[in-house]
This record gives structure tokens, sequence and C-alpha cells, in this order.
């Protein structure tokens, strides 16, 4: 009995370029095609490549905002309720409630709440985290941790054409094109 055959399906392709500036003149290119679902991959930042790639602000600021806004309210409710229901003591006559004296507890909570609305934001907006990917599987990706500078154009993009593609890629400069199989 003959094991069954799986034809490995094709990703992405993937292009390496010999410096940033290259790369970063790729991109521009890729953008101004209109691909969307494509990144580059560089070993060290670098200065204007979101710009390049057609990248909008962050919205992990917003799960930010939102985390210490819920830590704020939920500081100021605590104390609220323990101070004026819960625990009701007056002492020296102050009142059972004021806005001044739980700063320090709304202050933490909404420190913390806020670091984790952008750990948990990051990772929403991230889709991490993530077990499997089929770039990390390939060699010549692998360099671009070290000294290469890769963009990779994914085959489910809308505008990818597996001849068009690669002639936009080999007119950008790439030094090599490879097909990455899932």
């Amino acid at each position: 009995m003959s094991a069954p055959v799986s034809n490995p399906t094709p990703f992405a392709l993937l292009a390496e370029f010999d410096n940033p500036a290259a790369a970063m003149h790729a991109a521009e290119k890729i953008r101004d095609a209109g691909f969307r679902r494509w990144d580059v991959h560089t070993p060290f930042p670098v200065h204007g490549m979101d710009d390049a790639m057609g990248l909008k602000d962050s919205k992990v600021g917003y799960f930010t905002f939102l985390g210490g806004i819920t830590g704020f309210t939920s500081g100021m409710l605590m104390i609220w309720y323990m101070n004026g229901f819960d625990y009701r003591i007056v002492v020296g006559g102050k009142p059972l409630f004021s806005p001044l004296f739980p700063f320090p507890v709304c202050y933490e909570l909404t420190i913390l709440l806020s670091a984790f609305g952008s750990l948990f934001g990051m990772l929403f907006l991230n889709r991490l985290p993530r077990l499997y990917h089929p770039l990390l599987k390939n060699r010549r990706f692998a360099g671009a941790t070290h000294d290469k500078f890769v963009i990779v154009v994914e085959t489910a993009d809308a505008k990818y054409s597996p001849t068009e593609t690669r002639k936009l890629l080999e007119a950008a400069g790439s030094r090599h094109i490879e097909i990455v199989e899932d």
C-alpha cells in the first residue's frame, strides 16, 4: 500500500534584495501595483519602510486606551462601593467617598489594564500566537534575520499572478525569486 501523495500548494512568492534601498524601492512598486497581502522582512528596522509599504497607524493604541479607561473606572467604582456601601466607616468626619483618595488605586489599575490592553491588542491584531507559518521552513527566508532583505507576496492576494508578479519583482531589482510552498 502506497502513501498518499500530497501536492504542496504555493503559499507565496519570495524575492531577495541586496540592500535596504532596493527593498524599499520594490516595496513602493508593489504598493503602487495594488497588492494587499504582502510583507517586507529585514534584519533591522528600515527608516521609511512603513511609508513605502503604505501602512497606516497601528490600532494598538485603541486597545491601550480602552484598558486604561476600564482600569480607572473600575478603581473608582471599587472604592466608591467599598467605602459607600460595603464597609461604611466615618473617620474623622470625612466623607464616605471623595474622588481624591482613591487616586493611587485608580492610577495603578489604569497602568496595569493599559499594559494588558496593549499586549493583548497587539497579539490579537497580529493573529498571534501562530504555531505554524510556511515561511519558517524556507531556507532562504532564514537569512532575513541576518543579512537579506526579503519581500513576500502571498498567492492569496487578489492581484497575484505567477508570471506578472514575478516580472514586477524582477523589474524592481530582485536578485533571487522563488515560490514558497505551504
